[in-house]
């Protein structure tokens, strides 16, 4: 929606009947426990029906009651705190739950984001990416692994790739000499961290041309971007899904490594001999 939520049920809240002024004022005044409410149970918590609750969001301009949930947990889930997911995993409440609910849902989050990513932005951000002078990878707290193992694989494909990290040099120092030739990949989740905006920020002043891994395309993340790729990231607990985002980021790395294979044949033979030499890896297992 064009306008923020909230201040949509504010502005037409004198147009709504009794019983959806009373889903309006529990909205505005617990919204982040609504966005996680079924229709029922938000009928239930304020003495309406299912169906009202249902009428209330097709008054705003939803289709129905899952569009408006939807909006809700978007507006909610930057803000909620690591106390507040936790108050709120009771459908984990136990051993068998969270092993099961958690995987269904990471392949819930996989197959949305088969069904949101759109193939012109990927296959946009692999020629950005291959054109590209120098590649920074930028991603900050929980979002570091995610930088770390894309900048891993994709030095066995270029030259000059740049992972940047929370060390000694902040991240501006890591970043000054990026020009208009390079392409800088930012991997922001929520809660999104304010260091990695601002370092986008910097680099969109600088004219370098952003791709970014993001949860939709409303992400904060998503403005400073030439291109978006949504990974969605949707898991109610002390922590994000980052099973989708990963999925998505060995994607790319294939996508690239495909592009270019007869250029890196002669660099993995290479590599071999040098793992072989130094016994990177453990050539002697017993598979008895």
């Amino acid at each position: 929606m064009d306008v923020d939520l909230i201040k949509k049920i504010q502005r037409d809240f004198n147009s709504f009947t009794k019983g959806q002024k009373l889903i309006a004022e529990f909205i505005i005044n617990e919204y982040d426990k609504a966005a996680f409410m079924t229709a029922l149970t938000l009928g239930e918590s304020v003495g309406v029906s299912e169906s009202t609750v249902v009428r209330f969001a097709h008054s705003l301009g939803y289709d129905g009651y899952k569009d408006l949930q939807s909006q809700l947990q978007e507006l909610v889930k930057n803000k909620l705190t690591t106390v507040q997911r936790l108050s709120m995993v009771s459908k984990y409440s136990n051993k068998e739950g969270a092993l099961r609910r958690v995987m269904e849902k990471d392949m819930e989050n996989i197959q949305r984001t088969i069904n949101e990513t759109g193939h012109g932005a990927f296959q946009e951000s692999i020629e950005l990416i291959l054109k590209a002078k120098n590649i920074y990878i930028l991603g900050l707290r929980s979002s570091s692994f995610l930088a770390g193992y894309l900048g891993f694989y994709l030095s066995f494909l270029f030259k000059d790739i740049k992972v940047v990290t929370s060390s000694a040099n902040d991240v501006f120092e890591q970043l000054f000499r990026a020009d208009p030739e390079d392409v800088i990949i930012g991997i922001s989740y929520p809660r999104y961290s304010k260091r990695t905006l601002e370092a986008l920020d910097f680099c969109k002043e600088k004219g370098c041309k952003i791709i970014s891994i993001t949860d939709s395309l409303i992400s904060p993340a998503a403005k400073y971007s030439d291109i978006t790729l949504v990974a969605t990231s949707d898991m109610l607990s002390i922590v994000d899904s980052l099973v989708a985002p990963m999925s998505l980021i060995n994607a790319l790395i294939v996508a690239i490594g495909l592009e270019k294979r007869e250029n890196i044949t002669t660099c993995f033979e290479e590599l071999e001999r040098i793992w072989n030499k130094y016994n990177v890896y453990d050539s002697n297992i017993d598979n008895k």
